[in-house]
């Protein structure tokens, strides 16, 4: 301690030094000193420190003055809080004085100072006191002063101090804004900006109150128009405050807006802008309050937009008639201009701000895209012929946010569910197409690269919302495209644009037509290879090879004859193959370029691909290159062109059978897609021992660690069996063993396991001895079998079951001799008393798999066997039984399914299981072999569709829905007619039907389903409570799998699904068991489907959602019980990514029960379940929380800044969050829940 008070006093002596570089060095010192934080200083010490840099801050020499100023930073947090005043108070004195240097270092000083304050939520009271003490002095300062430059620095620390510490001055509040308003009409314009800028950040935390005093002020003053500078002012300020809290100005709006729109319609031009400024922050800010006005704003945008009094934009269209003729056009046109040039034309800034604010509502309005198309695009297309470079910008960028919002949603919920609806604005943009090229081609050629560059901006993303629809009109872009590239003038961010259009150009649209312009494309495209700048390169080698495929397409016959443009493409591509020392992105595209010409124009190279290809071969073995060159080699392995590739496999075989031990996953999944093409087409130059060095490094690749890279291995395996049967034999035990391990294990499905199946089939007509049909059947079934005796450890999950099953049915399949024996074995396995009940699944799984795809009705067992197993006591030998009845039907309909009916009609005990039979028929049978029996099976569904049983019912109602799809025109009126049923069992069954019959895919039952889904969702408002629910159901359902079917009832069904997430006291009820009451809620499982079908409506009908209507019930869901809130949680997160700025108008009232959750304590003594419970739901609330934390702008929320201070002071609550954060794998947005 001793020791630094030492040190410090010694720096305190250099800095009276008469020296200069003394004072410097020992400032800098002591700067050094203070950043440390073990530094502690007693006070006599701290005293003296303060006192000395605040002499030091009148030093004479202004580098001296600059470090004492930094040292009060780091100084504020390590001396007593009455130091800090007293540094504060000097400051502000100083703040005061005469002399402008000292002026300038104190103000300085002061921003450190607070920027250095610790946040009022550390709980310490020094920042109160300290902020208090500069308000004081700083409102008094900008009130009384008379010099200007003194008014702009306390107004600008005064921002400061209210955008970070806004909350802590509270009481000063009301004295602000009094200090702040009159400053609005000063006679200097930079004091009224730097008050309005103020103002902006003390509406983010000051009282409703002091909010409404402003608002009145501003509408009094707007109304009273003194003059018109002021008004300016005032609309100005109005602007400011809505974008700072726009949430806190929408309930103003209908007082502002009109008074607005009549400052619009006054002669100046300035006070236009601002209008235009106001209503585009309005528009961004207060979606909601602003919908009523947004027509007339947009007429007014679209009047202003035009507005430029003084020039005459009709000569031009007649001059450019003549000009063509006249080669000094250009010239003319100039003094033209100058004749009109008019200094303090400044109307160019209304069409600016019109331009804008048209934008704000393109891309806040997604649900008027219609009417966009019908009024506002043909005036933006007619006024790209903007004169003012800074205006035509905006315009261009007005319509690319057009295009944008008109680009169709790619996703896999619309991919398959593409309605008529969305085409409108699409085609409507279609007609204009011609015109925005008319309007567009002509600037291709100016000189300005920044409306080059907006132009091709704007075709960019033109082509990428309407691909196809340049086509007739390349002749008109392709000068403007060779003259960008070519132009000496173009900067190189010219150049990546154009080449960057190109690109997606010739990727959207059909071959032939750029056919007739490749002479002239090429040469420009070929030159930007060689240019010097990396990015160029790797943007003309990506358009290169996307030309390669244009001027040679391989997919259909073509007559354009590429030959002559070899030699252009060739030896530029190859030079840049060569380069050793260049660009990583550019070797990549080389390699990737060269590929694609060698696959498409390989017959052209004669002599020159055997040179090119020993270059692959030495990128193979590089690192770094390795993986694009695997790509390459498949894409040229696989070219129809059968390009010769035998020279290089001698020596890449090996290269690629080592990259299978790599750990670069990428890596071997690609190795493995080019081993199979080359195994496929280039069978006669491969050696045994080639193969077996693939064949040695197979068996670590098969395992249920990675299914994806097994599915591949194995797919690769089951082409070298077809193509090399000899070397199978080869095949070690240790694949075979690897792959027998995958087939049972839980997680095989799918491809993995078709992959699986299609290799076995393979394995067994290569006829290798050891690997013949039974040897492979015993170790299919080995362990099931062995499972029985007592040493067998291994217990098989269910999946694996099934597996087996259709491995066995494949093998049987490609072996049709074998099937009568080993149906045999499985039928006397199930008659067998002694089999395990393991053993009995098998055989009916088998029997099912085997029984689907072949007529086993020769086996006249069977039935009574099946029969049987039904009163097995096993539910699992039950349930393969009835699977294994229904599968065994769909082969032979005509047999069984009369019999199944029946037995259904007689035997109640075993209807359920009889049920589960007929859905594996209905679900399984091809449509047309139904057909004759659909009138029987449907009798018998609706006796039974009344059945108390619920999960009865719901099997019942699947066979229905399944059903109905048979024959929907018929069917579907019948399923209508049963809603008017009086028993409630009746209609929930027949709503649960219509959830069967919604299919992610397209369906023919569709467009019929359109018509009538909106009487079986009038069933949300049914009386009876399970009905709602299933009506819930099948709703989330239809919103997940295909949202075009309710899109259009959103609006009538909304307030019936809001209705049922409101907590109903009727429904709760005391249960008591023994000496405890129990409350139980049947209301909850219908909430809780009402919250999942919200969560549903948000990822497919976002756009036609009342967003803050939504909000007030999302808001009520997160009181509600622990189910619902846990799903509110999840839904808060997605509403942050996907609507910020309303989740941000609400956020006072939404933190509450986060705050709530956070920190409720469980009781002591509660199960160990409750603990668990509430601690879920404090991981999941702070969730959310920390997704809040994601938008922009939220850091400004007093209540939300309060509530992260709160996180961050409880340490319980802190290592919550930090841990929270840790996973950001599984922030909310991946976090998206499967609710169908």
């Amino acid at each position: 301690m001793a020791s630094v008070s030492y040190h410090i006093s010694s720096l305190l002596e250099k800095m009276t030094s008469t020296d200069k570089d003394f004072r410097f060095m020992a400032t800098n010192d002591l700067m050094m000193e203070l950043q440390k934080d073990s530094i502690k200083l007693d006070e006599d010490s701290e005293k003296k420190v303060v006192k000395m840099l605040l002499k030091l801050l009148e030093d004479k020499n202004g580098e001296v003055q600059n470090l004492a100023v930094k040292c009060l930073g780091p100084l504020v947090g390590k001396v007593k809080e009455y130091q800090v005043e007293t540094i504060v108070d000097t400051l502000c004195t100083n703040m005061l004085s005469d002399k402008e240097q000292l002026r300038d270092i104190s103000s300085i000083g002061l921003k450190t100072v607070i920027s250095e304050l610790p946040p009022a939520s550390t709980g310490s009271t020094m920042t109160a006191n300290v902020c208090k003490k500069i308000t004081a002095q700083l409102t008094g300062a900008i009130g009384k002063q008379e010099d200007v430059s003194v008014q702009l620095e306390a107004l600008d620390i005064l921002s400061d101090m209210l955008s970070r510490l806004g909350g802590t001055l509270y009481s000063f509040h009301s004295s602000i804004l009094n200090c702040l308003l009159p400053q609005l009409t000063s006679p200097r314009l930079a004091v009224r900006k730097r008050a309005i800028i103020a103002l902006g950040h003390l509406v983010l935390t000051c009282s409703g109150n002091i909010f409404s005093e402003l608002t009145e002020h501003l509408l009094a003053e707007l109304k009273r128009n003194e003059s018109t500078s002021t008004t300016r002012t005032y609309i100005q300020c109005v602007a400011g405050i809505s974008r700072q809290a726009g949430h806190r100005i929408g309930e103003h709006l209908e007082k502002i807006i009109p008074l607005i729109v009549r400052y619009c319609n006054v002669e100046d031009d300035e006070l236009r802008e601002y209008c235009f400024q106001a209503f585009e922050s309005f528009v961004r800010r207060c979606p909601k309050e602003i919908d009523p006005h947004i027509p007339n704003v947009m007429e007014l945008c679209l009047k202003y937009i035009t507005f430029d009094p003084n020039y005459n934009y009709d000569n031009e269209e007649e001059e450019e008639e003549e000009m063509m003729e006249t080669e000094n056009g250009e010239d003319e046109e100039q003094e033209s201009d100058d004749e009109y040039s008019d200094d303090d034309d400044i109307s160019w800034k209304v069409r600016r701000s019109a331009a804008k604010c048209l934008e704000a509502i393109v891309s806040s309005r997604h649900d008027l895209l219609q009417d966009f198309y019908k009024t506002l695009s043909p005036v933006l297309i007619s006024r790209f012929k903007e004169r003012e470079e800074n205006v035509r910008a905006d315009i261009f960028s007005a319509y690319i946010s057009l295009l944008k919002q008109t680009l169709p949603i790619q996703s896999w919920l619309h991919a398959s569910d593409a309605s008529g609806k969305d085409d409108v604005p699409l085609t409507m943009l279609q007609k204009q197409v011609p015109n925005i090229v008319k309007a567009l081609h002509k600037q291709l050629k100016e000189k300005s690269i920044k409306s080059r560059q907006g132009c091709f901006s704007l075709l960019t993303e033109l082509a990428n919302v309407l691909p196809g629809c340049l086509a007739d009109h390349i002749p008109a872009l392709v000068p403007g495209i060779v003259f960008s590239l070519a132009d000496k003038s173009s900067s190189s961010n010219m150049r990546i644009d154009t080449l960057s259009f190109l690109h997606v150009l010739l990727c959207n649209h059909q071959p032939e037509v750029f056919h007739p312009h490749i002479k002239s494309l090429l040469p420009p495209v070929v030159t930007c290879i060689g240019d010097p700048f990396y990015k160029i390169t790797s943007e003309a080698l990506l358009v290169t090879q996307q030309l390669v495929k244009v001027i040679r397409p391989l997919d259909k016959s073509c007559t354009f004859d590429a030959k002559p443009y070899v030699k252009d493409l060739f030896p530029g591509t190859l030079k840049r193959l060569k380069a050793a020392d260049i660009d990583q992105e550019v070797k990549e595209r080389a390699i990737s370029c060269m590929g694609q010409i060698i696959c498409n124009l390989g017959d052209h190279l004669s002599t020159d691909l055997q040179p090119t290809l020993k270059i692959f071969l030495e990128r193979l073995k590089n690192e770094i290159t390795r993986l694009t060159t695997v790509k390459v080699l498949t894409l040229i392995a696989s070219s129809p062109l059968k390009i010769n590739l035998r020279p290089i496999l001698g020596e890449g075989f090996p290269i690629l059978a080592s990259f299978l031990r790599k750990n670069q996953r990428a890596l071997k999944l690609s190795t493995l897609t080019a081993l199979d093409i080359l195994v496929k087409n280039y069978s006669d130059s491969l050696q045994p021992a080639m193969i077996e060095s693939v064949l040695t490094e197979l068996p670590a690749l098969i395992t249920e660690n990675d299914m994806h890279v097994s599915q591949v291995a194995i797919m690769f395996l089951t082409t070298l069996a077809k193509v090399y049967p000899s070397c199978i034999s080869k095949i070690s035990g240790s694949v075979l063993a690897e792959i027998f391990q995958l087939v049972h294990s839980p997680l095989l499905q799918g491809g993995a396991l078709n992959a699986i199946i299609d290799f076995f089939q393979a394995l067994v007509l290569t006829k290798t001895a050891t690997m013949g049909y039974s040897e492979l059947m015993k170790q299919l079934t080995a362990p099931i079998y062995s499972s029985g005796s007592a040493e067998a450890s291994v217990m098989l999950h269910k999946q694996a079951y099934y597996s087996v099953a259709k491995c066995v049915a494949a093998l049987s399949s490609a072996c049709p001799k074998e099937v009568p024996a080993i149906v045999n074995q499985f039928i006397q396995d199930v008659k067998n008393p002694k089999s395990s009940s393991a053993v009995k699944v098998l055989a009916f799984l088998s029997l099912a798999e085997m029984g689907r795809t072949m007529n086993l009705s020769s086996q006249r067992e069977l039935k009574i066997v099946i029969l049987e197993a039904f009163s097995s006591p096993s539910e699992e030998v039950k349930s393969a039984a009835s699977y294994a009845l229904g599968n065994i039907s769909v082969g032979n309909l005509k047999e069984y399914l009369p019999f199944m009916l029946k037995e259904i009609g007689s035997q109640p005990k075993r209807q359920y299981l009889l049920l589960h039979s007929l859905k594996e028929v209905i679900s399984s049978s091809p449509a047309n072999g139904l057909e004759p029996y659909v009138e029987d099976i449907w009798a018998l569904l609706f006796k039974h569709c009344e059945c108390t049983e619920e999960g009865t019912r719901n099997v019942v109602a699947e066979c229905l829905g399944k059903l109905t799809l048979v024959n929907p025109s018929e069917l579907l009126p019948r399923l209508k007619k049963q809603l008017s049923s009086g028993s409630p069992h009746a209609r929930s069954t027949v709503v649960t039907a219509i959830k069967f019959t919604i299919a992610d895919q397209p369906q023919p039952i569709d467009a019929l389903l359109k018509g009538c889904i909106g009487d079986f969702l009038k069933t949300l408002q049914d009386p009876d409570l399970n009905v709602r629910r299933v009506a819930l159901a099948m709703f989330n359902s239809a919103a997940h799998n295909k949202p075009s079917l309710i899109r259009d009832l959103l609006n009538a069904v909304l307030p019936s699904l809001y209705n049922e997430t409101n907590v109903r006291r009727e429904l709760i009820r005391e249960v008591e068991m023994g000496p405890f009451k129990h409350t139980v809620d049947d209301g909850l499982d219908v909430r809780k489907a009402a919250f999942e079908c919200m969560y549903t409506l948000l990822e497919s009908c976002l756009d036609r959602l009342d967003i803050y209507e939504y909000l007030n019930h999302v808001e009520d869901g997160l009181k509600d019980h622990y189910d619902i809130r846990m799903l509110t949680f999840i839904m808060l997160a997605r509403l942050s990514t996907l609507c910020p700025s309303a989740v941000l108008q609400r956020l006072e009232r939404l933190i509450e029960p986060l705050r709530a959750t956070c920190s409720t304590k469980v009781k002591a003594g509660s199960v160990k379940q409750e603990f668990e419970k509430q601690d879920e739901l404090k991981r999941s609330a702070m969730r959310a929380v920390a997704a809040l934390l994601t938008i922009p702008e939220v850091e400004k929320s007093p209540a939300m800044a309060e509530f992260s201070s709160q996180i961050r002071s409880n340490p319980e609550m802190a290592s919550l969050f930090e841990s929270i954060q840790k996973d950001s794998a599984s922030l909310p947005t991946s976090e998206s829940m499967d609710m169908s």
